[in-house]
């Protein structure tokens, strides 16, 4: 049974987003499902954690706070909030919209942050190993073009393949995406669109998403 859930949303447009209005159905089904579920919710957009120096950067490799300014440790201590918060967690939502074929800068900086060395991957002799594995992620994504099953998505999808990889690195294979497409592409398709990702939140939960 999910206990607790972490809900992340990346996108800078409010209430035209639609990245934030699927996490905020992905997580509502959640809580319908399990009414016990504990939500901890984080806006990157409202609150971007800055990106890393240098300094921050070896600090936190180190785990050697000396010489450090006080804005320095406040980064520091930023970095153990948000990978503490993340280890705790059973379940993850992030709601990643494509920008530029890519991620917004705030949630890559987010992933900065979490993905630390001993903490959720080590390196080992064999190679690197995941630390962070049996929590289950679900992506939700939203792009404005038509990208799915195209030779665009080869070629250009630096988002949704990036989490792919990184939440991997980190040991987390159950990972599920739930996607909006052509939503710059008239009303006709973000209707379809949006009729699609009710379709694929709903399976998502007939297979058992919320136990």
């Amino acid at each position: 049974m999910t206990k607790t859930l972490l809900h992340i949303d990346s996108s800078a447009l409010g209430d035209l987003s639609t990245s934030r209005k699927l996490t905020a159905s992905i997580v509502s089904a959640w809580q319908q499902a399990n009414p016990h579920l504990v939500v901890t919710y984080r806006d990157l957009a409202a609150a971007p954690p800055d990106h890393l120096t240098g300094r921050v950067m070896m600090a936190m490799r180190s785990r050697d706070l000396t010489g450090l300014s006080d804005e320095e440790r406040v980064q520091i201590a930023l970095s153990e909030e948000l990978v503490e918060e993340f280890l705790a967690a059973d379940a993850v939502v992030i709601g990643a919209p494509m920008y530029n074929f890519s991620l917004p800068t705030p949630l890559k900086a987010w992933i900065d942050r979490i993905a630390q060395a001993g903490r959720t991957f080590k390196y080992t002799e064999a190679g690197p190993v995941g630390l962070a594995g049996g929590k289950r992620v679900v992506i939700a994504s939203s792009r404005g073009g038509m990208y799915a099953g195209t030779p665009l998505e080869a070629a250009l999808d630096h988002q949704e393949a990036y989490l792919r990889g990184v939440l991997g690195f980190t040991g987390i294979t159950d990972v599920a995406i739930v996607r909006a497409e052509g939503t710059n592409m008239g009303p006709a398709a973000v209707e379809q669109s949006m009729n699609s990702v009710q379709e694929q939140i709903d399976h998502l939960f007939v297979t058992s998403l919320a136990a």
